[in-house]
């Protein structure tokens, strides 16, 4: 008779698994806990130990690593000197293995310790899994138990075969995975840095997507399991599923508003911002950010650093306006209210809500062909700023160069926004030379630049610049300086009579 040997942490639908295997007429072979809800369920089953001759030992760690249980997941029947080995050793072999493993996922990202964590690290059932797969050809591995029903298919109707490697593939997935959440937590555990000879990532998928940028590209969201809470595990409230590009916006969007002070709000349109403000209330902030561009804010993606009550809600759904996503720390009663029933609404106007980003450096990937490029999250290093002209900034403007000082990491290069202490006025971002982003900021802003602060994401590198902000009346610059041409740039503030303060940190965004 086949043989299955079925080993699970998660026992969903396993009785049932087993019950159809021993209809279509295969003895069960099993585990510990695994075993006993089998028999509970009323199945035969025969123990590992039976079959192995050992008992399970050292607190469970040994109990399936034995020739009698890996001959029989990797022995090639269709290999004539494979099935005369295993008839001398006694081995039997396997058709169907079912293991999924040891919760370390779910221990690690709970209350734990250490022991805790290294004693939920499975090593018999990767080494079962990656028996049988290698041996697709005569096993079928099942690690999925959304694979149960169609495995028990394929065996009634004969065409097993047909789905073992993909099987195989799914299995090594799945180990694969499991091993980068282990790695993953040693590394970090161990105080390592993560820049190493390797780097191992593990994600899930969480949701398939209807497609990417543009309709012909197909598309999915990945979650990073040890990577805390982010606009990929949001909690949406309403609206039509999400799209390619309302995720990136979204990020763009919350990763702002978590840099600015609570009650803020930031605007997001095609990966760059188009209006950020702090007013007295949330509602206030709306109406802030979105009148710097209301043109550009029509369709894009909202993100609130607070808890978007009805007053906000109201402001937002005002005639005229149009917004694709919204993203707050949660949403009142009154609010989700209104958003259903506004009229012209409806659903397509997603309402997201998640906890507001841990600061802190992280790791960040930007694929390539062939590879992926590594670095730290550009977190700003709170530097000792410097005056570098003769007239200092005000009060006022300091607290205005701090706020649009937040804002430029979030704009892509070359980087230029003009605003006052509590909202962003002009942006100027994505151009090949920085001058033609200071036009366009400038532009952007109107008569709104004339005693506002202009912000720069790297130096500049002729006068050019800051002659063009004195024209428009700009009152106070920030910017990493470092040019070779600093001198002249400050000359020129200097007769304009613009102060200028240098970070010494440059925020480029590629």
């Amino acid at each position: 008779m086949p043989r299955a040997l079925l080993s699970v942490t998660d026992k969903t639908q396993i009785v049932e698994f087993a019950t159809g295997l021993v209809e279509l007429g295969f003895d069960l072979v099993s585990t510990g806990g695994t075993a006993r809800t089998l028999r509970d369920a009323g199945l035969a089953v025969k123990d590992v130990a039976e079959v192995t001759g050992f008992p399970e030992m050292l607190d469970g760690r040994v109990k399936t690593l034995h020739p009698l249980v890996h001959g029989g997941l990797l022995g090639d029947l269709r290999k004539a000197e494979h099935r005369e080995t295993m008839g001398k050793a006694g081995i039997l072999p396997f058709e169907v293995v079912c293991v999924n493993l040891y919760a370390f996922e779910k221990t690690v990202t709970g209350p734990h310790d250490m022991e805790e964590a290294i004693e939920s690290i499975d090593i018999g059932g990767p080494a079962m899994i990656r028996s049988g797969a290698k041996n697709w050809a005569n096993v079928a591995v099942v690690v999925d138990p959304s694979d149960y029903a169609r495995v028990l298919s394929a065996i009634a109707e004969g065409r097993l075969g047909e789905l073992r490697l993909a099987l195989s593939a799914k299995a090594f997935r799945h180990t694969a995975f499991y091993d980068s959440m282990v790695s993953r937590y040693l590394t970090e555990a161990a105080g390592e840095t993560p820049y190493s000879e390797t780097l191992t990532l593990g994600y899930r998928r969480s949701n398939a997507l209807r497609y990417g940028e543009n309709p012909h590209q197909r598309a999915s969201v990945y979650v990073d399991p040890l990577g805390g809470s982010g606009v990929a595990q949001v909690t949406q409230h309403w609206g039509i599923e999400l799209g390619y590009n309302n995720y990136g916006d979204a990020f763009g969007a919350w990763e702002l508003v978590c840099d600015l002070p609570e009650g803020s709000c930031a605007i997001v349109k095609h990966g760059n911002p188009c209006g950020a403000a702090y007013g007295r209330t949330l509602a206030e902030s709306f109406r802030l950010a979105r009148a710097a561009d209301p043109l550009s804010a029509f369709g894009g993606v909202v993100a609130c650093h607070g808890v978007i009550d009805e007053e906000t809600a109201e402001a937002m759904t005002e005639k005229g306006n149009k917004l694709d996503v919204i993203l707050g720390e949660g949403f009142t009663d009154g609010a989700l209210e209104l958003f259903r029933t506004r009229s012209g609404w409806g659903q397509e106007v997603r309402l997201l809500s998640l906890p507001i980003a841990k600061p802190g450096v992280r790791l960040t990937l930007k694929t390539v062909r062939g590879g992926a490029l590594a670095q730290d999250s550009d977190e700003d290093p709170r530097a000792d700023w410097k005056v570098v002209t003769k007239v200092a900034p005000t009060e006022a403007q300091m607290r205005a160069l701090a706020f649009q000082w937040a804002i430029i990491p979030h704009v892509r290069s070359n980087a230029i926004i003009v605003g006052t202490e509590n909202q962003l006025l002009g942006v100027g971002a994505g151009q090949m030379n920085r001058v033609q982003s200071v036009r366009l900021a400038l532009e952007q802003a109107g008569e709104g630049a004339r005693g506002a602060v202009l912000a720069s994401d790297a130096f500049f590198p002729f006068p050019d610049s800051v002659e063009t902000a004195g024209k428009a009346g700009i009152a106070a610059i920030v910017q990493p300086g470092g040019s070779k041409k600093d001198g002249a740039v400050v000359a020129a503030a200097d007769d304009l009579g613009i102060a200028m303060v240098m970070t010494g940190t440059r925020h480029f965004l590629h």
